[in-house]
């Protein structure tokens, strides 16, 4: 009982779903705007997402003993912002059911897991750097805007990195959190307490809304989101199979649709927090801060619209800087694994720098084409 409590395995999880709601909870809002949610619905819709990325991340990474972390589609939730217009409640819970059940099949028939398998560790490594890249530079491009701020969490993180590494992030946050309340940049005054209903809405199916909708859900999600999420635990060195991690997201997505979660997927930004050395030192026990993120998002999704206002009254420099140096052992192990070996160096450099150019080409972000660049290079290398 006493290292289930352990402090690093707490702050770990806790800043996973920090860094996951301050990065793109504004996204889910206009997401559900676009579709003409009611507050009631759009309630629903963040208590959806939170009990299912709470299940899924506590189940998953107990069950497995591994630090699975899940999250809801990022760039999924951007595509809805436009693809949502004009389409019905009914009909965007429909393609919601649609991309889900896609991705349970995709889980079922190990399709997912077989084309991951054809991805070099090497590779995978690059491409999980290149994602968390710009995390890692958020925290110095932070610096100018609030410099009393980041620069007193940076100079406490590396002093305590020296003397007391392990518990050197959530000091550091501690340390953040002290020095913007001297400031004044925590502002509280609006913020209410309320707990999240769930708000049942029936699916309707079109073709339109399915093909436009549903399919391009199901493609963005897969490159985007699980892709890169495999390729965190890959470089980590944790090898499970991920087909039946998809299946179960997959089968969260068609459970919860109807009361507005529209897509899960495993997590990897957030999911690199958990697997970082700060977590435990000990690989084997770093599920324990996948589960205790699971927890918090669980009290996320009760609260609802309340988190969200409390993450929204923290000052934007201290979730880019403690997000950044959270991350920043992670992106140093990624970039070591993927320059390992000089023949696969050039094909690890392109994945690393078209993933972290940020580009999106029909849709789809960079980490799915820095893979696929990635594998070009390396296939003309070896028949070279």
């Amino acid at each position: 009982m006493r290292r289930f409590f352990h402090p690093a395995h707490m702050s770990a999880g806790l800043i996973a779903v920090v860094v996951g709601y301050t990065s793109s909870a504004a996204i889910i809002f206009q997401a559900a705007s676009a579709v003409g949610a009611t507050p009631a619905q759009i309630g629903s819709w963040l208590w959806a997402l939170g009990i299912g990325m709470g299940v899924t991340s506590a189940g998953l990474a107990w069950w497995h003993k591994t630090p699975v972390l899940t999250a809801w589609s990022t760039p999924g939730a951007a595509l809805l912002v436009t693809a949502l217009a004009g389409v019905s409640m009914g009909e965007a819970v429909g393609a919601f059911l649609f991309a889900s059940a896609l991705a349970v099949l995709c889980g079922v028939t190990g399709w997912f897991d077989t084309l991951m398998q054809k991805v070099p560790k090497a590779i995978a490594a690059a491409m999980l750097a290149g994602v968390l890249l710009r995390f890692g530079l958020g925290a110095f491009t932070a610096l100018p805007a609030q410099p009393w701020l980041v620069g007193g969490m940076l100079l406490g993180f590396l002093l305590l990195r020296r003397h007391t590494p392990r518990f050197a992030v959530p000091l550091t946050l501690l340390i953040g959190l002290a020095l913007a309340a001297a400031q004044g940049l925590i502002h509280l005054e609006k913020l209410t307490v309320s707990l999240a209903q769930p708000v049942w809405m029936a699916p309707e199916f079109s073709w339109s809304a399915l093909i436009g909708v549903g399919l391009p859900l199901f493609v963005v999600t897969m490159a985007s989101q699980n892709m890169p999420g495999v390729a965190v635990l890959r470089a980590n060195g944790y090898t499970l199979p991920v087909s039946p991690l998809v299946g179960w997201t997959g089968l969260a997505g068609v459970l919860l649709a109807p009361f507005g979660g529209f897509s899960f997927n495993l997590a990897a930004i957030t999911a690199a927090i958990c697997m970082s050395p700060d977590a435990d030192p000990d690989p084997a026990q770093r599920y324990r801060a996948s589960i205790w993120a699971g927890l918090f998002y669980i009290a996320t999704g009760m609260l609802g619209a309340t988190v969200v206002g409390l993450f929204s009254a923290l000052p934007q420099a201290l979730i880019l800087a403690i997000a950044g140096l959270a991350l920043l052992g992670t992106i140093g192990n990624g970039l070591a694994s993927a320059l390992e070996h000089p023949g696969e160096r050039d094909a690890a450099l392109m994945t690393f720098v078209v993933t972290a150019s940020g580009m999106s080409l029909f849709g789809i972000g960079s980490a799915f084409w820095g893979l696929v660049l990635g594998l070009l290079t390396a296939l003309l290398q070896r028949r070279g």
